[in-house]
């Protein structure tokens, strides 16, 4: 049987039961005063479905307070469906299709996918590696930067890549470790000192240190318990347990889904789509997760997050 024929997918108070078990383990919580025990369902045929009373401090409230979902009209069923889409689709899934599918309006569709991509993004930022763990870091380019861009009049400070176009490009910074999570930044220039700064800020120091031959993670990998590099330009990846396979195994998968799937992105909205890609990368089938567990995991990080249109639209 199917996962989309089960009941919150398609009955509305089945959907609120759904997320008030996740959002509230020990029971309703309100939102404004932190109040658990004076706390009860409203009941009623006029009644909104999931509408609970706070008698400490009188006001009502749902669960969707303080999360994605706070004064969105969309039906509470049809968020956990596309949740579900964004959270099972490896490489993504466009607004015109979730337009299509839940039969909401195009701009709605928009929204929501920003609202989840939202949920998706990971607060935590403990360092990544630790006593011996392998690392990869490497930097790739993605879509045109907004207006004409002049590049820099000489090699330094200048992004390292063919053709010297890479001052007209976005770029992105990635950091794996092997067998585990993936963290990933849009940065103005991939250049020596933000390279610098994002592995020192993010990484152990007591890792291994895997990169490609560029001069960038030079000066920076010898803060590292090791430095393994491998020399692309002579045809070399591997060389023994030192390649970066897969990091660039992350940006072939991320771009797949942003020109095959999107097509389109604003520069200013890359940082999201990101943490889209990165998410769906941390919680993987190989590392034990399924789609139903990866839709529960988003599910725990919608509280905190919630993003009004004006906001999305300026990124």
């Amino acid at each position: 049987m199917s996962i989309l024929s089960q009941k919150h997918f398609h009955d509305e108070e089945a959907a609120y039961e759904y997320v008030e078990a996740r959002i509230w383990p020990t029971g309703a919580v309100c939102p404004r005063c932190g109040e658990q025990e004076r706390v009860g369902k409203l009941k009623g045929k006029s009644t909104r479905i999931g509408v609970h009373k706070c008698y400490s401090c009188r006001k009502p409230f749902t669960v969707k307070i303080g999360t994605i979902f706070e004064s969105s009209h969309v039906k509470m069923h049809l968020w956990m469906q596309a949740i579900y889409l964004m959270s099972s689709s490896k490489k993504g899934i466009s607004t015109q299709q979730l337009h299509r599918t839940l039969g909401v309006t195009l701009k709605t569709a928009w929204f929501m996918s920003h609202r989840i991509r939202e949920a998706m993004r990971d607060g935590v930022m403990a360092p990544l590696g630790g006593s011996g763990s392998q690392v990869e870091a490497d930097e790739t380019y993605f879509g045109n930067k907004a207006g004409k861009q002049e590049l820099p009049a000489s090699r330094n400070g200048r992004p390292y890549i063919k053709k010297g176009k890479a001052g007209q490009k976005r770029a992105i910074v990635s950091l794996v470790e092997r067998g585990g999570p993936v963290r990933s930044f849009h940065v103005k220039q991939a250049n020596k000192e933000n390279v610098s700064s994002i592995l020192l800020n993010n990484l152990d120091l007591e890792s291994r240190l895997n990169t490609d031959e560029s001069p960038l993670y030079k000066s920076v990998g010898q803060d590292f318990l090791s430095h393994g590099t491998t020399k692309h330009s002579a045809g070399e990846y591997v060389r023994g347990d030192i390649h970066s396979n897969t990091v660039e195994n992350y940006f072939s998968t991320f771009k797949r889904g942003m020109k095959g799937t999107y097509q389109h992105c604003a520069e200013k909205h890359l940082h999201r789509y990101l943490a889209e890609f990165d998410f769906r990368y941390n919680n993987r089938v190989g590392l034990g997760v399924n789609d139903t567990d990866r839709t529960l995991n988003l599910l725990s990080g919608v509280v905190g997050k919630r993003l009004t249109y004006q906001t999305a639209q300026t990124g």
